[in-house]
């Protein structure tokens, strides 16, 4: 368990581009996207917030939060204390929910060719170490881990792409996920995140 826990510390607090997808098929001439979150308990988010690690105490979060939502009614609003003695939080998106990769669940998310978000901060200057994707590893292994960061959020909503050209993502079970660390959030922060989706 502490080599498995030191491996997710490790990939999480890696400053490098790391991202997630979704199972497409035709519509028509519209390809199909599976959603992440849409709204709070929304019948097509695919993945489920509910895996946590480092300090998990220092995190609060409202998956329904009402604030401001940049489409439909609700995105999710995290407090971040920066309280704790790791000085870091993750949290991610999983499918099946509380899965660490040793259950089947994931999505062949091959034909999807980026994931995008939107994503702003309570006052702006809110530093989120890493917003990424898979890297679960266990007896149903996600095929790959990547993402984007250090990411500095403005007061206003920005939509964010990960490009996955040249990502292998026939399996992928831990979704969408973040790190932040109290280095550079020494009073904490407030954030929010909404419409997360594969296309």
């Amino acid at each position: 368990m502490k080599k498995y826990l030191s491996f997710l510390i490790l990939t999480f607090l890696i400053s490098i581009p790391l991202g997630f997808a979704a199972e497409a098929g035709e519509k028509g001439s519209q390809k199909e996207v599976r959603a992440v979150y849409t709204d709070k308990g929304a019948p097509e988010n695919a993945y489920h917030l509910s895996q946590f690690i480092g300090d998990v105490e220092d995190l609060e979060f409202d998956e329904g939060c009402a604030e401001n939502a940049r489409v439909g009614e609700t995105c999710v609003r995290f407090n971040y204390k920066a309280a704790g003695n790791h000085g870091w939080v993750g949290a991610y998106w999983v499918n099946p929910p509380a899965n660490w990769g040793d259950e089947r669940g994931g999505y062949d998310l091959r034909e999807a060719k980026k994931l995008t978000f939107w994503a702003r901060g309570e006052k702006g200057g809110e530093h989120i170490a890493v917003f990424r994707f898979g890297g679960f590893k266990g007896l149903f292994s996600d095929t790959d881990i990547h993402g984007i960061g250090p990411v500095v959020l403005t007061p206003e909503w920005r939509q964010y792409v990960i490009d996955l050209d040249c990502r292998n993502m026939r399996y992928i079970s831990a979704g969408f996920g973040f790190c932040v660390s109290k280095n550079y959030n020494r009073q904490g922060c407030v954030f929010y995140v909404d419409d997360i989706k594969y296309e």
